[in-house]
């Protein structure tokens, strides 16, 4: 029902920064949370980054210190500060809000990292 489209991925070398963004086209003031998640050719989907219910986040122990989540109060809009990246950080970055029933994903964006 939430549509959800990210921005901001792109191609930078090891040690530099992106910003993703996530903008949704419909409320999100009953999801429970919101965050993103990443997938690697191979490998199963996993969660980056993502803001609870009061305010919290969590992140993957690989992205601690160098990737933060943040958000508008309304949360249409959902950021992703990506700094330090190092070539494991490439994969696709998707968006996600959850709403306890269901889950809306966004189309994915291609995050690549060189050495």
């Amino acid at each position: 029902q939430v549509q959800l489209v990210e921005s901001g991925g792109g191609l930078v070398q090891a040690g530099g920064s992106l910003r993703l963004s996530c903008a949704a086209s419909g409320s999100m003031i009953f999801a429970n949370t919101v965050g993103w998640y990443r997938q690697a050719p191979g490998k199963q989907r996993e969660l980056v980054a993502r803001i609870i219910r009061g305010g919290n986040s969590d992140y993957a122990d690989s992205v601690k210190g160098r990737f933060t989540i943040s958000s508008t109060n309304a949360k249409r809009l959902v950021y992703l500060q990506m700094n330090s990246l190092k070539p494991e950080d490439t994969a696709v970055y998707y968006c996600n809000a959850e709403f306890g029933v269901r889950s809306d994903w966004g189309q994915g964006t291609q995050v690549t990292v060189s050495s």
